[in-house]
This record gives structure tokens, sequence and C-alpha cells, in this order.
């Protein structure tokens, strides 16, 4: 791609932005169109392709519900300034600008009636109002301090920008070209990094001992589960998806990101109805199976399972087995606990969990407390959001706030000059 009308392929530039993703490409147009002369940098071809492959191809673009609440981080204040000033209204008014259609599917979560392509298109559009100028297939060596200065040798030559916008992403989903890229400036420059690992990612189990449910696998229900203790505790209702693997579905991906190694999750299959109670209340006058009965609140094949695995022999009526097997019965169906070996890891993982620490961080520019025009935006930062739409919420907000402080930023340098 080559440089917009009105913008500059060489020399010193007010702005660079390293990474043309969901963050990237915001904050850039932002910062072009506060004022500011901006270069976009990004080692791929291929523009934004989390934003293409988010919700089937049709981008979960955000969550009418996104709030702080809904981030995780080791300092959970510091999402709440950036969120507040550019809501999922905010970006809807954009949406409309361009004609984009979009549906909301589930809990607050909106998608493109389309295609994911729109809000590329979109960004790309919003880039070139903005005269920002793009290197893609640009790959950076090097960054450096020179003065006041920052200085990127990069692929396609050295540029000079007044301030640095880091929004390369985290380690999720490396065939598409996730790199720790930023989290090795954020350490050049003294910034500290909380330690990261794979979120909203599926888990996975001991091979031999998830046996008994692999004949499962592509069964689906609605669950509470449950993980932690304390302040570190998560807890969902969402859909849970057996796999030949583990589980899998939004329930675990949510739980996930607060789920640590060797600790359990625990599930409730029986929608928060006290299940015990209920086949003993059933259990009076009726001619039923077992089997048959659950099946009437479970997928047939997991009313079969859990009854082998529990030791009942779903083929009995009702009345022939004992108050006793019924009690355990429903306390299994109440609260399955169970510990995972691990997680699929970043190749599958939506997200990574931790990154810059916040507390280096100014929560309402972005910039590094310590390093004058330098900043981090989106998922290298330690701030991440539920499954739904909330990681792309807080990548607009985000870039917003970075964008329009480094526009100011070139603003005040152009008055003085």
């Amino acid at each position: 791609m080559s440089g917009s009308a009105g913008t500059r392929a060489a020399g010193r530039y007010d702005v660079a932005v390293l990474g043309a993703g969901a963050a990237g490409m915001m904050c850039a147009a932002v910062a072009g169109q506060g004022g500011a002369h901006v270069v976009l940098i990004d080692h791929a071809t291929r523009l934004a392709e989390k934003i293409r492959i988010s919700g089937g191809g049709r981008c979960n673009f955000t969550n009418l519900q996104a709030g702080p609440a809904n981030y995780l981080s080791s300092n959970p204040h510091f999402c709440r300034s950036a969120l507040a000033r550019y809501t999922p209204q905010d970006f809807l008014g954009l949406m409309r600008r361009y004609e984009i259609d979009w549906h909301e599917k589930h809990r607050g979560q909106l998608f493109c009636n389309d295609s994911a392509e729109d809000v590329i298109a979109m960004l790309r559009a919003e880039c070139d109002t903005g005269h920002v100028h793009w290197q893609t297939g640009c790959s950076v060596a090097e960054v450096r301090r020179e003065g006041e200065d920052f200085l990127l040798l990069t692929s396609q030559g050295t540029v000079r920008a007044g301030a640095l916008v880091v929004a390369t992403g985290g380690l999720s989903i490396p065939k598409i070209g996730a790199t720790d890229f930023g989290y090795r400036i954020a350490r050049q420059f003294g910034l500290g990094i909380i330690e990261t690992r794979p979120a909203l990612v599926p888990l996975t189990f001991d091979g031999q001992a998830w046996q008994p449910f692999v004949p499962l696998a592509g069964v689906s229900l609605e669950v509470d589960i449950t993980t932690g203790n304390g302040k570190a505790a998560g807890g969902f209702r969402e859909d849970l998806l057996w796999t030949h693997r583990g589980l899998s579905g939004p329930a675990v991906l949510q739980i996930s990101s607060f789920w640590r190694p060797g600790t359990p999750i625990a599930i409730d299959l029986f929608d928060g109805q006290d299940a015990a109670a209920w086949l003993l209340e059933q259990k009076a006058g009726s001619r039923k199976h077992l089997d048959n009965l659950l099946a009437q609140r479970l997928p047939a094949r997991l009313a079969e399972a859990w009854c082998a695995g529990s030791g009942v022999d779903g083929k009995l009526p009702l009345h022939d087995i004992s108050d006793k097997a019924l009690r355990r019965l429903g306390a299994t169906l109440n609260d399955w606990r169970l510990v995972p070996s691990g997680t699929e890891g970043y190749r599958k993982a939506e997200v990574t969990l931790g990154g810059v620490d916040t507390r280096g961080l100014s929560s309402t520019t972005m910039m590094a407390r310590d390093v004058k025009n330098l900043y981090f935006i989106g998922e290298v930062v330690d701030v991440t959001g539920w499954l739904g739409g909330y990681n792309f919420q807080w990548a607009w907000a985000s870039a917003v706030a970075a964008g329009q402080a480094a526009a100011e930023a070139a603003r005040e340098a152009h008055a003085v000059a």
C-alpha cells in the first residue's frame, strides 16, 4: 500500500503506530484526523486478521454491556476511564456513518449482518480520512530513543516519530502473526510485564480420565460454571460443549480466564434447580425409566452417560432406585467437579491474559508514565475482556484515548515550532 495524498512516505512523523489491527487502525485514524502526521506499520500484508476471523467472519465488534466489571487486570480500575469516554454507542455511531448493518446475537453481543470485512474497510477509510501513511509487510528490527524522537529501523527504511504507539497485540493465535514484540519494547523502556497466559481458550483433560466422555463430543448444554475462590473466583452461565479432548464452548472459554492449573472447575448441569429434590419428587408415582426422565432436562446422550458414570442403571424405573442413589446422582448433576490438565494454548486462545503492567501507564492517555510519548493500547496491555465483544471494545476505547492524546501532543509541538 502506498501513502494517501497529503502524507509523506519518508522523514519524520508525529506518530508511528506499530500494529495495524483493531486498536492500531483505530488509533492511527483518530490521531490522523486530529491533525497528526501518522504512519501505521505492520509486518503482515493482510490487515486485521483477528477482526476478519472474529465471530465466524461477522466480527463480534462490541458488547452493549461493556463496563469495567467485564475485564480482568492486576489493576482492575485502570480500564474505567477509557471505557467511559468511548462507549459501545460511540462505536455504533461510527458504524451508522458507514451504513454497516448489525444485530444483537446474545447478551449484548453485536455482530455485523454481512461480513467482518465491513469493519476492516471502515477502519481503513477512517485512516485514509486522517491521511495515514501505510507501511505493511514491514518488519521492525529495532526501536531507539533519539533525543525527543523514536527511531524505528525497519525493512522499508528508517522511520522517525515524535510519538510511538504500540498496538502489536498479544501471543494468541501465532499462525496469524502474533509475537511478543510489544512486550519486548515495553521491557526495553523499563515497563513491567504481568505474566502472560492463554485466555478464552478450551480446557483439556487427561486422556485416560476423559475417555468415558469422548462419545459425548458435540453435545451442548447451557450450564452454570465456576472456579476459584474469593476475589479470584469467576462464574458464568453459558453454553458448554463436549469435545473429543475435553470441554469447550462459551462456558469454558469464559472460565478459562479465571482458571489456574491444579484447581477444579465446578459445573451445574441442572439449570440451578436442586436435582436431587427434583428426582425424589418425580419418583412418587412415576413409572418412567431414569434415563428417559433425565432426558427431559438433559441431552439424551448426556443423560445416558451420566447414569452409567454414576453407577445407576438408567433403564430401571425410577421407583426401583433408592433415594440414596438418587441423591448421589443429583449431587453430581448440581456440582460436577473436575480438574483440567491444561489448555489448548495460545494456538487456540482468543486473547492473551496479562501484558504491559498498567501501573506504568496513564489511564486517561495510555502513555507510559516515565517515557514521554510512548503509548500502549489494546491486547498488549494487561486488560483482558470477557468473551463476547468486550476485547474489541477495549481496543476501540484504548485506541481513541491514545490517538486523541498523541494528536494533542502533536498540535502542541507544532505550535511551539
